[in-house]
Formats: structure tokens, C-alpha cells, sequence
């Protein structure tokens, strides 16, 4: 089955930390939650070990979202060696807090021809699955589709990645793929979706697949804002559906503005739909 949760703490989380937005998911009959390191990784072996601690005992998948700044197409080699940086301090604490998979966004083509920068991306991410491999940090490194085209991130790119180098999977931002296209908005478009990866990932791919889920805002050149699933034109229903019909498991994320209430209608909307199919 998939789970639903939320990316950052849900909102009615009473204090700060992340041991208290696990316990809110736990709480809230959730299951994931999406820890949101994206500003900056400052967190200390203490915490992380807490935060594993409390993970294990409300039964809570947890992830991380890397820092903003990670660029693995980035045009210095300080820029490239800080872009590392924080990408490894993500999976390297990510990992000691019981984390198993590490969301990034991969970075952008700087007007460089999509080939190229691909093969820069791939290259960069075979030396960090390798560094973190031999430190036995055992996470799953997952670049995200991204909600506009100047960024690299599109579907058949982030699962390519995952199809030629081990530790990679994709990380599926289904609002993001209907931004930046403008399809991806119907039970056909998300089938298609779904036989690619299980064309290039198998099986195994489908059984182990990351999204996020949110309404969003976009013009010509993709994404604006999130936004509730309310004011959306996103047809949410039928992505849930296609996941039923093709027995995906995995995560679902919410990054709607209101987290937890859309996170809930998601989780029990799918349901739903498994009890009927």
C-alpha cells in the first residue's frame, strides 16, 4: 500500500522539533513524513539518534528534503564542491536519523543542451553514491522532477538516473510534471507515467516510488506556488486511481498549504478507491 504524510511538520504540530511532528503524524493516522532540511543541515548525532528513536516507536517512514541550494550542474568547482557538501551532510545525517530516502533537486541546464547536462548529473551522482556507500550509509538518493524547464528534472531523465546508477530512485513530484508540461492531468497521462517505470525500474521500481502531491499555480514557464487541492486544476483523483490499478507502493507526500488536511483527504480517498477496485 502507499503512505500518505506530510512534507515539513503538519500544522498542528504544538511544538517545534521533529520529534514532535512524528508523533503528530502518528497522531494524525498518518505514516511518512518528509523532514524539511531545506535551508540548511544543522543537526546534531544526539538529535538524529532521538529522531530515529521516535520514527521506530510511532511506526513512521521518514525522508528527508536536501537544502535548496544543490546544483550538480554547477558552473564552479567551489559552487560544485558546496553543492556536495550538502547534499552528503543530508544523507550522511539523514541516515543516522533513520531517514531512508534523501529528496533533492538536481539543479539546472544553464542554457547547456539537456544531453550534456545529464551526463554531468550522472557522473556527479556516481561519486556520491559511491562515497556514501562506503560509509555504509545506506540511504536512497532522489532527484526530484522539477516544475520548470529551465531546471533538470524531467520525468524520463530522473529515471533514467535511477535505472543506471544503484542508490539512485526518483523522487515523482506529480504537481511539478503537470507545471512544467502541462499534461500529466489525466488517468491516461498517469498510466503512461507508470508503465515507464515499470518498463526501466520493474516491478521493484512501483514498489518503491516517492511522490509528492499538491495542487500547484503555473504560467508558460511552470511552476508558481503550491496550492490546495481545492483551488487546483489537478486531477488527483485519477493519479490515486492509476496507483490502485497498477499497485504501486511507496510514499505519497503532501506539499499542499495545508499539509495534514489534504495529506488526510489523499490517504482516505485512496482507500477508498483500494476497496473498490
Amino acid at each position: 500500500m502507499l503512505l500518505f504524510g506530510t512534507a515539513g511538520s503538519p500544522h498542528a504540530t504544538p511544538r517545534s522539533g521533529t520529534e514532535a511532528a512524528i508523533a503528530t503524524i502518528r497522531e494524525l493516522t498518518l505514516d511518512a513524513l518528509e523532514i524539511a532540511w531545506v535551508q540548511s543541515v544543522q543537526v546534531g548525532d544526539k538529535t538524529c539518534a532521538l529522531i530515529k528513536m521516535a520514527a521506530g516507536e510511532n511506526g513512521v517512514a521518514l525522508s528527508v528534503h536536501a537544502p535548496y541550494y544543490i546544483n550538480l550542474n554547477s558552473q564552479t568547482a567551489e559552487l560544485m564542491a558546496k553543492s556536495d557538501a550538502r547534499l552528503l551532510a543530508a544523507a550522511r545525517k539523514g541516515y543516522l536519523a533513520g531517514v531512508t530516502d534523501i529528496i533533492f533537486h538536481p539543479g539546472s541546464y544553464h542554457s547547456q543542451p539537456p544531453e550534456r547536462v545529464y551526463e554531468r548529473v550522472r557522473e556527479k551522482l556516481v561519486e556520491l553514491t559511491g562515497i556514501l556507500s562506503e560509509e555504509g550509509a545506506t540511504v536512497t538518493l532522489r532527484p526530484e522532477t522539477t516544475g520548470k524547464s529551465a531546471m533538470f528534472g524531467g520525468l524520463d531523465e530522473v529515471v533514467q538516473l535511477a535505472k543506471e546508477i544503484p542508490g539512485v530512485a526518483p523522487c515523482v513530484d506529480i504537481a511539478h510534471l503537470h507545471a512544467r508540461t502541462g499534461a500529466f492531468n489525466s488517468y491516461d497521462e498517469f498510466a503512461a507515467m507508470l508503465r515507464l517505470v515499470e518498463r526501466e525500474l520493474g516491478r521493484e521500481g512501483l514498489h518503491a516510488m516517492h511522490f509528492h502531491l499538491s495542487g500547484i499555480d503555473y504560467g508558460p514557464k511552470g511552476e508558481r506556488q503550491h496550492l490546495v487541492m481545492d483551488e487546483a486544476d489537478l486531477d488527483w483523483r485519477a493519479f490515486l486511481q492509476a496507483c490502485v490499478d497498477f499497485g504501486v507502493k511507496g510514499r505519497v507526500i503532501c506539499e499542499s498549504p495545508n499539509l495534514e488536511d489534504d495529506a488526510l483527504l489523499f490517504q482516505r480517498t485512496y482507500r477508498e478507491l483500494l476497496a473498490g477496485a
